[in-house]
């Protein structure tokens, strides 16, 4: 009978040792969780907005999953489309997006509404808006617009306003020349002579050339006016309550940004992964350069990527509304900070 006792206590304890196991496992596997939910808690939830679909350009933004550069920095990075600069302005004033990558006629648009807006980083600090013209057209200066006709993608795009900028500077307006709209497929009617000239980009240009345009006579904007392509908008509201992360997220855009500098070839083939018009990859190397291209300055040698010229972004407001773009006079001082580039390169 003891016998049976003693097994019988041997069994209760066996058993109170695989319950206190199980409990241990239990309680383990609990705080794994909590502390893996923890640490997905611990990022800072950011959303940019752009102003096109995710296209091979802005693939630095795309590759965090491959790359982290905004993980790394704490932060949870959500990319989403636009159609437009204007579209990414709607997005942040609506609480859709924390941060609108958009242009500065649209920030100047927003601003003359009355809206409350700050610059935070100069994605492209180079003007990458042209006037393309056939070389048998004989147009080589602004000057020679005078009573021609030229094509924009539409009288609401950044190619209409470079345009009249353009104008603006050599003494020229709109009543000078014929203005049309032609859409994004703006250089077929320059090929078929429907226009003189035509507004475009610099990638625009490029892929107008690998579908056979012939040689151009190129005017560049920004050796009349060199406004910044591409900026970093936020509300005055998520700057006031969001510096922190804003300032991770800056660091973060800077090291992508240099990592494309450095190595258009990787950002080129990661294109045909994560960019809706990334297929080919020699495209997507020659359209990173670009952009490689426009995203340094002066200032940026000095300052480091991102730095911002508050002087260009007034005259660029002042000409606005001197060409009645804009209504009121914009003051761009009160727009511009550059707390959050003050980190170490």
């Amino acid at each position: 009978m003891d016998k049976k006792i003693e097994e019988g206590d041997m069994k209760d304890m066996k058993l109170k040792h695989i319950i206190i196991a199980f409990l241990l496992l239990l309680l383990t596997a609990c705080g794994s969780k909590e502390e893996g939910s923890n640490e997905k808690e611990s990022f800072a939830q950011l959303t940019v907005a752009l102003w096109s679909q995710p296209i091979t350009e802005s693939v630095n933004l795309l590759v965090d999953d491959e790359k982290g550069f905004f993980k790394e920095k704490g932060i949870d990075l959500k990319v989403i489309p636009g159609a437009g600069g204007g579209d990414a302005i709607k997005n942040i004033l609506s609480g859709q997006a924390d941060i609108a990558f958009t242009d500065p006629g649209s920030l100047y648009f927003a601003l003359d509404k009355g809206e409350k807006l700050k610059v935070i980083y100069n994605i492209y600090p180079q003007n990458v808006f042209n006037i393309v013209a056939l070389k048998e057209s004989g147009i080589e200066k602004p000057e020679d617009l005078k009573g021609k006709t030229i094509g924009v993608y539409s009288l609401t795009s950044g190619t209409r306003q470079n345009l009249l900028i353009l104008l603006h500077q050599v003494g020229l307006t709109e009543d000078d020349v014929k203005i049309v709209e032609t859409g994004i497929s703006n250089f077929a009617p320059l090929i078929q002579g429907q226009v003189d000239a035509t507004a475009a980009t610099d990638t625009g240009l490029y892929l107008a050339k690998q579908k056979g345009l012939g040689d151009v006579n190129i005017i560049e904007v920004r050796d009349y006016l060199n406004i910044p392509s591409d900026v970093f908008v936020v509300t005055e509201k998520t700057y006031e309550e969001k510096k922190e992360e804003l300032k991770r997220f800056v660091a973060a855009y800077r090291e992508s940004a240099q990592w494309m500098l450095e190595n258009p070839e990787e950002a080129a083939k990661l294109a045909k992964e994560f960019a809706i018009d990334g297929k080919d990859e020699n495209i997507n190397l020659e359209i990173i350069k670009l952009r490689n291209a426009s995203s340094v300055s002066e200032d940026t040698e000095i300052k480091g990527l991102g730095a911002i010229d508050a002087d260009v972004l007034q005259k660029g407001a002042d000409t606005y509304q001197q060409l009645g773009l804009v209504n009121n006079q914009l003051d761009m001082s009160q727009v511009v900070t550059e707390e959050f580039l003050e980190v170490e390169q």
